[in-house]
């Protein structure tokens, strides 16, 4: 590791592009988070739509820049409104993302997942490595929708957590996000880990779902790895950044404000990053 392929200021070019665009962002997630992924692409530029019902979902994601499924909280019509959309996103060539919430501890979500990666191609796979472990026919320790403790990556597992990882990404051809304290982003040729990020995002409901449709506003340009990396570091110093306050509260509001107003120069400072290869 240890050099760095993509330029920060290329990765900053993204955003830019993505203000100056304004692109739909077609949304099929929970309704936990709804309203905060919503606003999440609001706050860096784009447009989202949050649509599931399956009569319409189709003609929504023709229109979009980008998808993004979320398994949280999952229903039978979402998944259905999922499948189509995502089918829809493969053959208009528009960038897409499922974000596989809970896999780890659901066999509905699990086959669910295998079917939409067959059927839709997506372009990132997005879990924590619990989840990524599951969808691997791994075993796995998740707690619920969280990663579990041994599943976290450490300095003595990575190595095996990135084998895995760039085995999953050459088997699908997606870009694999991997998210924890340290997060795994590989095309299954080149791999980044990214160390930005703070204790606090996981203590707020959603922080991932809002990643989850950053990642697919940043890779609307079609850029699906230096979107996912921009999207996973943009969270993370964002979090860092809202962390020194006293309130709970307060931190979930600071963070949507810094997601709108974060500075070049800040990103430029902060982000933490290293190349694989």
């Amino acid at each position: 590791m240890i050099n760095q392929m993509l330029n920060i200021t290329d990765l900053l070019e993204i955003r830019h592009q993505i203000k100056a665009k304004k692109p739909l962002i077609h949304c099929i997630t929970n309704h936990i988070s709804i309203n905060d992924c919503a606003n999440v692409v609001l706050a860096v530029g784009a447009k989202p739509i949050m649509a599931e019902h399956p009569a319409e979902v189709s003609d929504i994601t023709a229109s979009s820049k980008a998808l993004a499924v979320n398994l949280g909280n999952i229903t039978d019509t979402r998944m259905e409104s999922m499948l189509i959309s995502g089918k829809t996103a493969l053959e208009k060539n528009i960038p897409s993302i499922i974000d596989i919430v809970g896999v780890g501890c659901s066999n509905l979500r699990l086959d669910f997942t295998k079917k939409f990666i067959f059927a839709c191609h997506p372009s990132v796979i997005k879990g924590n490595m619990s989840e990524l472990k599951a969808l691997c026919g791994v075993e796995s320790g998740a707690k619920g929708i969280d990663v579990g403790e041994k599943d976290k990556i450490t300095e003595d597992n990575i190595a095996n957590s990135l084998a895995l990882l760039t085995s999953l990404s050459s088997k699908t051809g997606s870009v694999i996000a991997a998210t924890g304290v340290v997060d795994i982003i590989t095309d299954g040729t080149d791999t980044y880990l990214i160390e930005n990020g703070c204790e606090m995002l996981s203590m707020i409901t959603g922080t991932g779902c809002m990643l989850n449709v950053l990642a697919a506003t940043f890779i609307s340009n079609k850029d699906i790895i230096g979107g996912t990396v921009l999207a996973t570091a943009f969270m993370g110093i964002c979090g860092e950044l809202s962390q020194n306050v006293e309130l709970l509260g307060k931190f979930k509001t600071t963070l949507l404000d810094y997601i709108f107003s974060l500075s070049d120069h800040q990103f430029k400072e902060k982000i933490k990053y290293h190349f694989c290869k």
